[in-house]
């Protein structure tokens, strides 16, 4: 199989969610070939996707005022881990209410996806996640100053120190106007975190439900961070 060859077949399986068993047809290969074809391409595109540092870097050189952290759930159809707690299966997302990877996904300005963290189990919620990457928080906490911030949503309540977060509401006490003016400024800004998981769902099919075992969803993830990239001839 020609290098030509192998990179159409992973391209399929990102783009289109092509089964592994059609590749191999299509190849004239043995499905364990395809399946060996297939993580190499992962490996391959996955170890050319930027760093945390190098990221961060790139966006305070590309004069980006703020990046936005957001949690994703990629959804897997692997459903009978055992989790920590008794009764619950580790990849199940009681938020979401299905079973998948959490992954932390750092935007620009304006949605543009800049970098993504490995996988942790669905179960996890986005503080503990982020707390759980090597050096996420302290180099957010870092790229912070009088004209940098991070922004996340209010499941980063607990790292509100080093996250500009939403102004949550007390029980029993409404909010003052410079709090309700506060926190609509924030979402405003915020929004288009949503739209990098959105881009990277969207032109991959392979990232709207991962068939291989989850704990590639992070190398797969990586991996169409680079292909997304590359095809539209821009990191930052």
């Amino acid at each position: 199989m020609t290098p030509f060859a192998q990179a159409v077949l992973v391209i399929r399986w990102f783009c289109d969610a092509t089964r592994v068993r059609c590749l191999a047809g299509d190849n004239a290969i043995s499905t364990a070939t395809a399946y060996r074809y297939l993580h190499e391409g992962i490996d391959v595109l996955a170890a050319a996707a930027p760093g945390l540092h190098g990221a961060l870097l790139a966006a305070r050189t590309a004069g980006h005022t703020h990046v936005n952290l957001d949690g994703t759930l990629i959804a897997t159809d692997r459903c009978r881990a055992l989790g920590l707690t008794p009764g619950v299966d580790l990849w199940w997302s009681g938020k979401h209410r299905r079973h998948g990877g959490n992954i932390q996904v750092l935007t620009a300005p304006d949605g543009w996806p800049l970098w993504t963290s490995d996988v942790r189990p669905g179960r996890e919620h986005d503080t503990r996640c982020a707390r759980t990457h090597p050096g996420l928080l302290e180099g957010l906490a870092a790229f912070t100053d009088d004209t940098h911030a991070a922004l996340g949503d209010l499941g980063y309540e607990g790292e509100a120190d080093r996250l500009t977060v939403p102004i949550k509401l007390a029980p029993g006490r409404g909010q003052t106007v410079n709090q309700r003016t506060v926190n609509t400024l924030h979402s405003a800004l915020r929004a288009l975190a949503e739209r990098g998981n959105a881009l990277l769902k969207t032109t991959f099919a392979a990232l709207r439900r991962v068939t291989l075992c989850p704990w590639r969803t992070g190398a797969i993830t990586a991996a169409a961070l680079v292909l997304l990239h590359t095809e539209y001839d821009r990191t930052t």
